[in-house]
């Protein structure tokens, strides 16, 4: 079972004078958390974030936050320097500055191979990844802290995510797969309802539980699980990498849940310019297609990918003819169905 040693952290608690843990039976305690957040031009909403962040210092675990400015081109790395000087937030963040953006996923690489390069009673037990446009509600951590301590199992939780108005976000998801693929594309009343076990978005809950995947806006893991089965997947440069990286913990045996108790706030979109609801003001990005191409060719294979863009192709085509005809409002991206298929038919996979 791949879950700490719950007598060796008691040891260690009182090797470092602390007062003994009283721990139950396959329960470990998490100590250190360091919180990561990886600003790409705001640093505004990274403030905010480390501002709802402080609301946490002192609560049963150390607190730790590192920044890492992903080569924004605005001037972010030192406004954010000259923020992260000032006491309140010197005592406890640090930040890392790269000179490439690589992605989201070599981002959060970079702060963790620098928080595990340290000595072992500074390693943290956990790692809390943050969008900068994420807010923690109070408690939110303390809840996240204490389903990871319960489950041993459980390589990551997510919280339930908010929108300001606090009306809940879908937090759970299933892995995509074709069918998903066919009803998010095909949108027809009867056709959603037969593939509703297939649907990527769980059904909003309010008890925690095991699910396939969380999002990566705000996610709390385990250092073990990034010690067994690796980091994030640097050929995503933003999209699907914290889907590869569920899909590969639930395949090395770890769960992931969600924590509904844990209510964290989502700005959906606002450090990516990626949007929930009316999206056709901008194109897709191209770097959206090739994660979503990396994910499926990775995990089943150029078959799976093959038939999992027809059946996109057809039902989103399809979808296209009978808004015309009903007259409904276009809220897909700009070229949305050109642009995958450019993008599908200029590679043999």
């Amino acid at each position: 079972m791949p879950h700490g040693d719950s007598e060796r952290t008691s040891r260690e608690g009182r090797d470092r004078g602390e007062d003994a843990v009283r721990i139950c039976p396959g329960v470990r305690t998490t100590r250190r958390v360091a919180a990561v957040l990886v600003n790409y031009c705001t640093p505004e909403l990274v403030l905010e974030a480390l501002q709802s962040l402080e609301a946490e210092l002192g609560r049963g675990h150390d607190l730790r936050a590192l920044v890492v400015d992903n080569a924004s081109p605005d001037g972010s790395g030192a406004r954010l320097r000259s923020l992260l000087e000032e006491p309140r937030f010197s005592r406890w963040v640090v930040l890392l500055e790269l000179t490439e953006n690589r992605g989201f996923g070599a981002g959060n690489n970079a702060a963790f191979r620098l928080l595990f390069d340290r000595a072992p009673d500074e390693t943290p037990d956990a790692l809390l990844l943050m969008n900068p446009d994420t807010r923690l509600r109070p408690g939110a951590l303390a809840a996240l802290v204490q389903l990871l301590d319960e489950q041993p199992g459980a390589g990551a939780v997510g919280p339930q995510i908010v929108w300001p108005d606090s009306q809940p976000q879908h937090s759970a998801f299933r892995f995509p797969s074709i069918w998903s693929e066919l009803d998010g594309a095909l949108r027809i009343g009867l056709v959603s309802r037969l593939l509703a076990p297939f649907a990527v978005p769980m059904p909003i809950a309010t008890a925690r539980r095991v699910c396939d995947w969380v999002s990566g806006s705000c996610v709390l893991l385990r250092r073990e699980l990034i010690e067994s089965v690796g980091a994030f997947d640097e050929g995503y440069f933003l999209y699907f990498e914290e889907t590869d990286l569920c899909r590969r913990a639930r395949a090395a045996g770890w769960e992931v849940w969600q924590e509904p108790a844990a209510r964290v706030e989502h700005l959906v979109g606002a450090s990516t310019g990626l949007v929930e609801g009316d999206q056709s003001a901008r194109p897709r990005p191209r770097w959206w297609f090739e994660s979503r191409r990396r994910y499926f060719l990775r995990h089943h294979g150029a078959g799976y990918l093959w038939l999992a863009d027809v059946l996109w192709l057809v039902g989103f085509a399809s979808w296209r003819l009978r808004r015309r005809w009903q007259g409904k409002p276009d809220r897909d991206p700009r070229g949305f169905l050109g642009d995958f298929a450019r993008f599908r038919f200029s590679r043999i996979f």
